[in-house]
């Protein structure tokens, strides 16, 4: 089999990109370990699905109930309003245990989260746990 240029450059462009891919996976999971470990729960319980979530979820205050919101981002139409809500919602509720503003939760953890959730990992923020009733 021969292959052109283009072919062999757009190979190189597909590993260099899965690459950059791991790289940030890897980093963000080391994040959230750290982050974890910092809101004293278990790092190593942000590689297992679904038991991640829960531990989120003590960590912000929210009700385990909210473990039932993950059947929903499964239902084609509403997954992405109910993504939305739940990105916005868990991202205020993480700046506010950690001492950070609503702004720092939409721009830094909502949007960027990448620039986000290392400035809580390796920063100055400390943890505080939610008031619960």
């Amino acid at each position: 089999m021969h292959y052109n240029s283009q072919q062999a450059a757009m190979g190189i462009f597909g590993g260099i990109f899965f690459i950059i891919y791991l790289v940030v996976l890897v980093f963000m999971i080391v994040t959230m370990w750290k982050v974890y470990t910092k809101a004293g729960q278990p790092g190593w319980a942000v590689l297992i699905p679904v038991y991640n979530f829960y531990i989120l979820l003590k960590i912000i205050g929210r009700p385990t109930w909210w473990l039932f919101l993950l059947l929903l981002l499964f239902i084609p139409g509403v997954n992405f309003l109910v993504g939305l809500v739940l990105g916005i919602l868990i991202a205020l509720d993480m700046a506010k245990v950690f001492g950070k503003t609503t702004i720092f939760a939409v721009i830094g953890l909502w949007l960027f989260a990448i620039v986000g959730y290392p400035m809580l990992a390796w920063g100055n923020a400390k943890y505080t746990a939610p008031k619960t009733s």
